[in-house]
């Protein structure tokens, strides 16, 4: 077992949940608070909380519903008549858990907690121990614990129960009580110190593999889209790879690569990511940079959609914001793939046939089925094939930065040397052209 195994090994175990204790009997909230700009219905969101909930191991949904605000109270989050309506339904349930489906503050989550009796997770919290309980790597633990870390230094009205816990995760489920807040935050800020310099060494590795692959002149296709829109099923059908791909939210948190041989015989790799989501923490697109930033590497990137979910066109637009925040750019060749297409009804898919038709680069098709596959690949495999450009550089012997920076990219088809430089001529993509005249 190598060194990286037995890390994560070691923090699983720290964080491994007790399989024989009973389930955690949670209740679901989605605060529903009036404003003027509204992307999607409530109902859905409070779907997708339910949904939430359940990818996390341990917990029993036992009830859920939307709580309509017309404002948030500033201690309490909401007000007293609905406060005590709840205090009565969750203490007729036996609720051990309420999950807000938004964001709770410090004070507003240990009023609510003292009033119900309960423990409470917000939105936020609740993704940090769905991505805890998924990393299964290095990279990924440490990025979850960074996140994880910065997230409760700011709420440090209640326990850090890194030591003592009822069940995994990070301990906002479950922990001791109170405890000395400015040791806590101390022996906090220790601990992100020394994940910064383990996150450093581990990028400097990531990025040391990506040079690498600069060098094989492989162009890069990367997957995606909102989380369980089925890019790990897709990327299986491509790859005949064996990635987790269940109906689950966050079902893949790591990086995957492999190869592929597309239609015209050229080769390509193909880079699964992690999922996005409405309001995604900010902690964690953060902490995630480094492992997102494949997609900023990309040559063309395929923009998975469920397009069988009612709010498929809100999710895209998430996924546009996402990927806009990250950097990338508008020129870099996208696709938008319509999945799960085994799931929309006959009536329904002629209506996607004419959208389809109206639009360009938009494929419709099923990864479960492989119903529209052979389609996607020959439109991958011309793209890229337009995609790469051959041009004649004159480089001046005081451009060594320059000239280094080609044979990294791996992109130099002939060289000459002259009296006052070098004639190179390359072949590179659009995004590489750009890069080159930035340097």
């Amino acid at each position: 077992m190598s060194e990286d195994e037995d890390f994560v090994e070691e923090r699983l175990k720290r964080r491994g949940h007790d399989t024989a204790a009973k389930p955690t009997r949670a209740w679901v909230l989605h605060p529903d608070v009036k404003t003027t700009k509204k992307r999607r219905l409530p109902e859905h969101g409070l779907a997708e909380a339910v949904a939430l909930a359940r990818a996390l191991p341990g917990m029993e949904v036992v009830g859920a519903e939307v709580v309509r605000l017309t404002k948030v109270a500033p201690g309490m989050l909401f007000g007293t008549g609905k406060i005590a309506e709840l205090k009565e339904r969750l203490k007729e349930n036996e609720v051990a858990l309420v999950l807000v489906d938004g964001a709770v503050g410090p004070v507003q989550q240990r009023n609510l907690e003292k009033e119900w009796g309960v423990k409470l997770l917000d939105r936020t919290g609740l993704i940090l121990e769905i991505f805890a309980d998924r990393a299964r790597t290095k990279e990924g633990v440490l990025q979850v614990e960074m996140a994880a870390l910065t997230y409760q230094r700011g709420r440090l009205v209640r326990a850090w129960t890194h030591l003592e816990r009822q069940r995994g995760g990070f301990g906002f489920v479950g922990g001791p009580g109170e405890t000395q807040i400015e040791s806590d935050r101390r022996a906090i800020d220790e601990q992100v110190v020394k994940l910064k310099r383990q996150l450093e060494q581990v990028s400097r590795r990531r990025e040391l593999q990506r040079a690498g692959r600069r060098k094989v002149p492989f162009p890069i296709v990367a997957l995606a889209g909102y989380t369980n829109a089925g890019k790990s099923t897709l990327f299986n059908r491509m790859t005949g790879a064996e990635v987790l791909a269940k109906d689950m939210l966050f079902a893949t948190l790591d990086p995957t690569m492999r190869g592929i041989e597309l239609p015209s015989g050229q080769r390509a790799i193909l880079s699964d990511t992690v999922g996005f989501i409405s309001d995604l923490p900010t902690q964690l697109v953060a902490a995630f940079r480094a492992t997102l930033e494949e997609v900023l590497e990309a040559d063309l990137i395929l923009h998975v959609r469920d397009i069988s979910h009612p709010e498929s066109a809100e999710q895209a637009a998430d996924v546009a914001d996402i990927l806009a925040s990250l950097g990338v750019k508008e020129t870099t060749p996208q696709f938008e793939i319509w999945n799960k297409l085994d799931l929309v009804a006959p009536d329904a898919r002629a209506a996607l046939a004419v959208q389809q038709g109206q639009r360009r680069n938009v494929f419709a098709l099923s990864a479960l089925t492989g119903e529209g596959i052979d389609t996607l690949l020959e439109a991958i495999s011309t793209a890229l094939s337009d995609a790469r450009i051959e041009a004649v550089l004159q480089l001046p012997f005081s451009e060594g930065r320059r000239h280094a920076w080609l044979h990294d990219q791996g992109v130099i088809r002939a060289e000459s040397e002259g009296e006052e430089g070098w004639t190179l001529t390359v072949e590179w993509t659009e995004r590489q052209a750009g890069e080159y005249v930035r340097l």
